[in-house]
């Protein structure tokens, strides 16, 4: 998702070692039950669930979601696309970020420096499914100049979410 949202920051947030493992038990399992997670991070259920909200609502947990697998639901190929614009104007950065948002087969959206304006994550069905993507939507939208297309062989690593260091690692 492309979003101009600051977040706090981990530093700037006072988190003790406690909420800390909350974050990191979470993160690794979210469907864990209060008393599972109270249990793990070492305090009883009620206050554990009061640090969980409110670490919610300081918006270091943004939300849960289910880790679903794209081959078993049909989408065998995904692709890194580097989206270069005729324009870095901020309107017409939103615009572009705007229009992403509403492609669902766009999974992740980066704005970068550089070369490559923004790095599209993108999931198909297959090869032919991702080329006219491209063609009918990607290309065809407004102020985009060039798409350079990277396809995936196989993840080696997916890590959703940042390291969360905690000083006892139990």
């Amino acid at each position: 998702m492309c979003a101009h949202r600051k977040l706090p920051i981990m530093n700037r947030v006072k988190l003790d070692d406690i909420d800390r493992k909350i974050l990191r038990d979470l993160q690794e399992s979210g469907r864990m039950t209060n008393v599972e997670l109270a249990r793990r991070v070492g305090i009883s259920a009620p206050p554990c669930l009061r640090r969980v909200r409110a670490l919610e609502e300081a918006g270091l947990i943004k939300g849960y979601h289910a880790d679903l697998d794209p081959m078993a639901l049909g989408f065998n190929v995904t692709v890194f696309a580097h989206v270069g614009l005729h324009s870095q104007a901020e309107p017409d950065l939103n615009a572009f970020e705007k229009l992403v948002r509403s492609w669902p087969e766009v999974r992740e959206c980066h704005m970068l420096a550089g070369e490559t304006d923004f790095l599209l994550k993108i999931v198909a069905e297959d090869w032919e499914a991702y080329q006219k993507f491209v063609t009918a939507k990607l290309t065809a939208a407004p102020n985009v100049s060039h798409v350079k297309s990277a396809l995936t062989i196989r993840a080696s690593k997916i890590e959703p979410g940042v390291p969360v260091p905690v000083s006892d690692a139990s």
